[in-house]
Parts: C-alpha cells; structure tokens; sequence
C-alpha cells in the first residue's frame, strides 16, 4: 500500500514539476520586463525625444496596469481555471511586446505597455496558484524555492538583457525577444499544464472599481509630482489631491471589503493569519526594493562612469549569478526550518549591500569595490523570495488559493509601483541639490559657469547622456543618497519577517 502511494505521490510530483517549469517561462518574461526598461532609458530618451518623466512612464504604466487588475486575475483563475487564465494572458503579453517595439513614438508606447502589464495580470497570479494547488505543504518549499529563484533572477538579469539588445539590435529588440519566448511558452503550457479543479465566486465589481483608482490615483499623483515639482497643496488641483483622493478611495475599498455581504474581493479574514500579512507586507517592501535600486545604479555607470549599457548591466551581473545558483537551494530547506531565519538577515543583507552600495558612490570608486556589494545583494535576494512566499502560502486553503495569490502578487507589484515612482523623486531632488551646490562653488571659484547653468534651476541634468565631468561627484552623490531609499526599506523589511510564526498546515 505503501509502494502505491509513493508511486503515486511520484506521479503527481512529475505532473507539478512539468507544469511549473512550463508557467516559470512566461513568469520570467513578465518579470523580467518590469526591469528590463531601466538600461533603454537613455536609448529611449533619444529615439523617442521624450525626456525623464516620459520615459519612467514608460515603466511606471506597465507596473500600475499590472498591479491594479492583480485582486481580481487572481479570483479570474479560480472562476475560470489558473491555466485558461495563464494562456489568455501570455498570448495577450506576446503580441503587446510586438506593439511595443514597433511603437513610433513615446504615447504609442505607453499604451503598448498598459497593455502589456494587463497580460502580465492575468499571467502572475496563476504561477503561484499552481504551486498552492499542486504541491504538498512538505513539498512546497522546492517548488517557491524555483518559483524565488526566476523571480529573484527575472528582476537582476532584466538590465543586463536591455544592455545587449540596446548595445547589439536597438532598444526595440528588449520588446520583440518576449515574442518567440512567448510562443515557446504558449506551447509548454499547453502541453504540460492540467486543469485544476474551479471554484465559483461572486464578483466585487464596486471593490474593483474603489481598488483601480485608489491605486491610480497614488500612483499618478506620486509620478506627475515629479515631473511638475509638485506645486502648492492650496490651490487648482494638482499632485497632492490626487493623493490624497487616493488615500481615501483606498480607505473606502477597505471598508467595503468588511462590510459587503457578497464575496469580498479581499478576504479580509486571510489577514488574520500573522503570516500571511506580515509576508505582504515584506514582500511589498522588496517590490519596492528591487524597483527602486536598479536606475540610480545604471544611471551612474553610464552617464558619469561612461559605460555603454551592456557593461553598465553586466556591473550587477554577480546578483542574478548568486541569487540564481542560491535561490533553489535554500528553497529546500527552507519547508523544514523556521522561515524567518532565513527572511530576516536575507532582507538585512539585501538592505545593508544596497545602502553600502550608495554610500560607496563617487566619482572615482574603482570599479572592483563596485562589484563587492551587488554579490550580498544576491545572497540576501536568494534567501528572501522562497521564504517570504513559502510564508505566506503557508495556511491557504484551496478554495483560498487564488485570492490569497491575487493579494500577494499585488502587495508586491503595488511596492515595485511605488518604487519606481519614489525613486525617480529621490533622484531628482538629490540631483537638483547636488547639482546646485557644484554650481555654486564653480561660480564662487571664479570659473565659467555659464554651462552649468543651463543644467540646474530643478532639471535633471545629464540624464540622457554622460554628465559633464564638473558634476561627475555631484551626480555620484545624488544617486548614492537615492539608493538609500531602497536599502533602508529593505532593512525595515528584516524588522517585519521577525514576525514569523513557526507552524501551520503540514498538509
């Protein structure tokens, strides 16, 4: 009887590790195309003639439409099953990423990209759903360990592949390569993915109305700040009503999901678990995280360093390695030991090696001391994502399994939506008052100032291209003090996985 059961637990682990490896595909593509963009910014910027806030919409619309639908994709899956759900996504992400590269201007390409994130919506939830469905508690930890791993390597390798296709084939080819990979992945899917069983919900369509536009508010009046220095808070209206119109709808979207009567599109009892609220919220703190580090990094090694985007990316390149090689490993220990105790120092390593890396950035930092922080990055990156997601799946039922998958990706992408809406403010405020306090002493030394000029009084000088060598340590010092952002979240984060709980379903 024994035998039996071993053989068919055998089985079923074939059929769920084929399935995973065919929807891991098209969750790397998706990933890696939330990061990918930050290499092509300047090539962008100058193919496009748009300037700084055109293209960081360019990321900022693919993060938002991929964050916002999330609550309900995640249901979508369960109503219609995780694998219709999967394909309808990825055919529609395939041919947005060819609307992408033919776009003939920055518009068109904003659109492609809201698009693109709603495929991306659809797509994301359902990875993980599988994994909630198809394996085992005991066995799960292997399964999120690879699940950690092309998550932890999608968001690292994206500047690296946006280096070579911008370097090599033009900044249109980081759209165009999803196109193939998209067709090898629709047709895995459809050979190795089953049907899972389906569950009947009720839709909250006024919760996902209240949801969207809380989120868009937010968002749209963090990124539209930056790029019109905010202005006053009494007057027409501007950046800091829409936030504030935000924070309200998001407060009314809470107290619906408590007081409807029908099927919430938040459950808002899974937040009784500790450790499925404080795993969202870790995990909204790394989205945040690893969004925001990446530009201020890349913006450095090409604008004051003057590395072409291939070795500008390929500076990182020891994060995706370690956190690549590590992630899988850790994975499979980490079922069988507090997951905290790899969370916590994952997220202070992650944190500190960010911070370290801002604190080290000069105009002069040799390029090998460079490389030093990215590798802890890695190691920290490899021990979080298993962790934290094998944390907050820990006691999902089945019936639960979409919703509570919905909610997780969306904490996350809402922090990587954040991320790159902060960081672009960090980054010009610190530009902005750096830059102007190179001027000023440039004046006051008697030199010729006249070209400095043009590049102050709140713009964001050298963006598109090498800075002047004149404000090559005042850029440094700006960016530097953006990466703190990040890397003090991150930290913080280390602080909230403190609070996991050993325990559970075994099941």
């Amino acid at each position: 009887m024994n035998v039996n059961k071993t053989d068919t637990e055998e089985a079923q682990d074939k059929v769920a590790w084929g399935a995973l490896w065919a929807l891991v595909i098209g969750f790397f593509m998706i990933l890696v195309d939330s990061t990918i963009v930050s290499t092509a910014m300047p090539a962008i910027m100058n193919s496009l003639d748009t300037d700084i806030n055109g293209v960081i919409w360019v990321n900022s619309a693919y993060l938002l439409a991929f964050a916002v639908p999330l609550l309900i994709t995640g249901r979508l899956g369960d109503r219609f099953g995780p694998r219709t759900i999967f394909l309808i996504g990825l055919v529609i992400f395939t041919l947005s990423s060819l609307w992408c590269g033919l776009s003939p201007n920055v518009e068109t390409l904003i659109t492609a990209r809201v698009v693109q994130g709603l495929g991306a919506s659809m797509m994301s939830p359902q990875t993980m759903t599988f994994i909630t469905r198809m394996f085992p508690y005991a066995r799960r930890g292997a399964a999120m360990g690879l699940w950690g791993a092309v998550a932890g390597i999608a968001t690292l390798v994206g500047p690296i592949l946006g280096g070579l296709f911008v370097d090599t084939l033009g900044w249109e080819w980081i759209f165009f390569v999803n196109v193939p990979v998209g067709i090898l992945a629709i047709w895995r899917v459809l050979r190795k993915v089953p049907e899972l069983e389906r569950h009947t919900h009720s839709f909250d369509w006024l919760g996902v109305g209240l949801s969207a536009a809380a989120m868009f508010l937010l968002v749209f009046g963090i990124q539209e700040g930056n790029g019109h220095n905010w202005g006053p808070f009494l007057g027409p209206i501007g950046s800091w009503h829409l936030i504030i119109a935000g924070i309200v709808l998001l407060g009314l979207f809470i107290w619906w999901q408590a007081k409807t009567k029908a099927e919430p599109l938040v459950p808002l009892g899974l937040f009784k678990d500790r450790n499925f609220s404080l795993a969202n919220v870790a995990i909204a703190f790394m989205g945040l995280s690893i969004t925001a580090m990446s530009f201020p990094m890349i913006l450095y090694l090409q604008s004051v360093r003057g590395l072409t985007p291939t070795l500008s990316a390929l500076m990182l390149a020891p994060m995706a390695v370690v956190a690549g090689v590590l992630a899988p490993l850790i994975g499979k220990r980490v079922s069988q030991v507090e997951a905290k105790y790899f969370a916590v120092p994952g997220f202070f390593l992650f944190g500190a090696a960010i911070t370290a890396y801002g604190l080290i950035l000069r105009e002069d930092t040799p390029f090998w001391v460079l490389l030093i922080p990215p590798v802890f990055m890695g190691l920290g990156s490899a021990m979080i994502w298993p962790s934290v997601s094998l944390t907050a799946t820990r006691d999902l039922g089945q019936a639960d399994a979409g919703a509570g998958s919905g909610i997780y990706n969306t904490t996350r992408q809402v922090g990587a939506v954040l991320g790159s809406a902060l960081i672009a403010l960090m980054m010009e405020s610190r530009i902005s008052a750096e830059s102007t306090k190179a001027i000023s002493a440039v004046a006051k030394a008697g030199s010729d100032g006249s070209a400095a000029v043009a590049l102050g009084g709140g713009a964001e000088p050298g963006m598109g291209a090498v800075v002047p060598e004149f404000l090559h340590q005042a850029f440094s010092l700006a960016l530097g003090q953006a990466l703190l952002l990040p890397g003090l979240v991150a930290i913080a984060a280390s602080l909230v996985a403190l609070g996991f709980r050993k325990g559970g379903r075994t099941r």
